[in-house]
């Protein structure tokens, strides 16, 4: 059975490694026979050996850390916030009608827009990007834990009642497991979310972590090393998200 699972689950890795190379080397041959401009996109093969330079020039496992202790705490915050905001909103149904279309706004809201004013309140510091950050990951973690409270199934709510569970009961052991699958969508989305606001709020005020790497490698017009910057960025997201899916699996074991 186990065997079985690894041999699954290395077949879409393969398959994604596979089509990341094909991509590669199909534009690494577009670039040299003049197709794409390699003012605008560098070759693959460029940023490649830009990442050693980086690592040995740039400091960037040092930012990296930074940039990932900044979006660690910030997704922590949305949990801790959200999951309850969202358990609320399912528990008075008045509360949620009255504010879950407004939630559901604040989520398509450009709050990066609004950093000189966390600027002024928070200065120029890990606060503002970590504040920032985990208000841009609120909104769908408060809506995917609220959908997941009432996705639960009617006859397990019943089965509760019928055991005369009380509100603590019925929530830790009918609600919560039910709801967990969606609550981790909420944070999939959520950390996507704060990801992206880190980075984006540390290039825009030039204030370590990986955002100002880029931001730096960007205005020296070193293409190769930007891109090469970026995929560290990607690398960063995959652990989070490598990192959740075997705490969803630790969580829900039978799933």
């Amino acid at each position: 059975m186990a065997e079985g699972r690894k041999a699954g689950r290395a077949l879409p890795i393969a398959v994604g490694a596979g089509t990341i190379v094909a991509v590669m080397l199909g534009l690494e041959g577009l670039l040299r026979v003049g197709l794409i401009n390699r003012f605008i996109v560098p070759p693959p093969s460029e940023v490649l050996l830009s990442f050693g330079r980086i690592i040995d020039e740039e400091d960037v496992l040092a930012r990296t850390w930074e940039t990932a202790f900044e979006v660690l705490v910030s997704g922590f915050f949305t949990i801790l916030i959200g999951v309850p905001i969202g358990a609320a909103l399912y528990r008075w149904r008045t509360l949620r009608a009255a504010i879950e279309d407004w939630v559901a706004a604040a989520a398509a809201a450009p709050l990066v827009l609004a950093f000189p004013l966390f600027l002024v309140m928070f200065g120029r510091s890990a606060t503002t990007v970590i504040v920032m950050s985990a208000i841009t990951g609120l909104a769908p973690m408060i809506l995917k834990t609220t959908e997941g409270f009432a996705g639960t199934r009617q006859v397990l709510i019943n089965v509760g009642k019928s055991l005369k569970m009380s509100d603590r009961q019925m929530f830790w052991k009918i609600l919560l497991p039910s709801a967990l699958p969606l609550i981790f969508t909420g944070v999939r989305l959520s950390w996507t979310f704060v990801l992206i606001s880190v980075v984006g709020i540390e290039f825009l005020i030039n204030l370590g972590g990986l955002g100002q790497l880029i931001n730096d490698l960007a205005e020296r017009y070193d293409l190769p090393g930007t891109y090469a910057a970026i995929g560290f960025v990607v690398m960063v997201s995959v652990i989070f998200f490598v990192a959740l899916e075997r705490l969803e699996s630790w969580l829900q074991p039978a799933r």
